[in-house]
């Protein structure tokens, strides 16, 4: 898993979420790095009381905070603002565009500490920065397969190099279904307990057929064959076929697979000449379809088994 932490530069950067941000002071603290989505105001902290700080957090600072220093004792306040600022506090940032006092400024001077503001209200702010963490410090991975969405199921077929995955995706797609990525798939954790996958940049809308070479399906077939990224829903791996080795052919317990601590429905699939792959996996993601459902037909059909041995044991019809 790829470890993510933004800098406070990446803030000031942003474009997309509209934080607004400015820089207030603290230039030499703008590689400092974010690691949690958390933020925090302040409050108590400012009358001394850090027993409850988490300076790995955002510091929010709104109109109570503001007028709470421009209000009281300069000196006191100035001696909690200096104790406040000891820890190591990735950043400030002031709300409606509101301008803390000179000795605060000073005070976070001192430790580097860098203080940022925005003109929107502290409520508005809170939800828009909030938002710009929670998407920017996902746990990610990258996997080596290709993510197709067939009928809405996010498939993700894995194996090894050669076993067939862009010629079964490439079946996939000329039936109607879309191409998420190919040969790499980055994927995101998105809260609470979901995967996105999506392609990675230099790659995206181009497949690997071995044989033809790099062929770009957007081209050949035409945007509606293609996504951008796409919740991953099922784990389809490709393994070749063993005859000494037994596979399951009732499919009564499920298995699961975890990636970035999510629990995805994992189904292995041996392949050998003659298997229409393509129409496996349109089948696998119908059955995944009708489980999501509720109904499950091979756990419908082991329950009526059972009812009928129950009522009629095995013998009874020989004479």
């Amino acid at each position: 898993m790829d470890t993510i932490s933004l800098s406070i530069q990446d803030l000031l950067d942003d474009d997309e979420y509209g934080l607004d941000l400015s820089l207030i002071s603290g230039t030499a603290g703008l590689d400092h790095r974010v690691t949690s989505s958390r933020l925090q105001k302040p409050g108590l902290a400012l009358t001394g009381y850090t027993s409850h700080l988490h300076p790995d957090r955002i510091q929010i600072l709104g109109n109570t905070e503001i007028s709470y220093l421009n209000q009281l004792d300069e000196e006191l306040l100035r001696e909690n603002a200096r104790a406040l600022c000891r820890f190591p506090i990735s950043c400030f940032i002031v709300t409606k565009g509101l301008v803390p006092p000179p000795f605060f400024l000073e005070a976070t001077g001192e430790q580097g500490i860098p203080v940022l503001g925005t003109n929107h209200q502290s409520s508005t702010f809170i939800s828009l920065v909030t938002k710009f963490l929670e998407e920017r410090l996902l746990p990610t991975t990258h996997l080596h397969g290709v993510l197709v969405d067939v009928l809405g199921v996010g498939v993700l077929l894995t194996g090894k190099s050669g076993i067939g995955k862009s010629e079964c995706a490439l079946e996939l797609i000329i039936r109607g279904h879309r191409l998420v990525s190919d040969d790499m798939v980055f994927i995101k954790k998105k809260m609470p307990a979901a995967l996105v996958g999506q392609p990675v940049e230099q790659i995206q809308y181009l497949m690997e057929i071995r044989g033809l070479g790099i062929i770009n399906i957007k081209d050949l077939y035409g945007v509606s064959s293609i996504r951008e990224k796409k919740i991953v829903d099922l784990m389809v791996e490709l393994v070749e076929w063993n005859p000494n080795q037994e596979y399951d052919r009732l499919g009564v317990d499920d298995h699961t697979v975890s990636i970035l601590g999510v629990e995805l429905p994992h189904l292995t699939i041996p392949v050998r000449p003659g298997r229409n792959l393509g129409a496996i996996i349109e089948v696998a993601a119908r059955n995944f379809l009708l489980k999501g459902m509720g109904y499950h037909s091979a756990r419908d059909f082991q329950a009526r088994l059972l009812a009928r041995m129950e009522s009629r044991p095995l013998g009874d019809e020989v004479e």
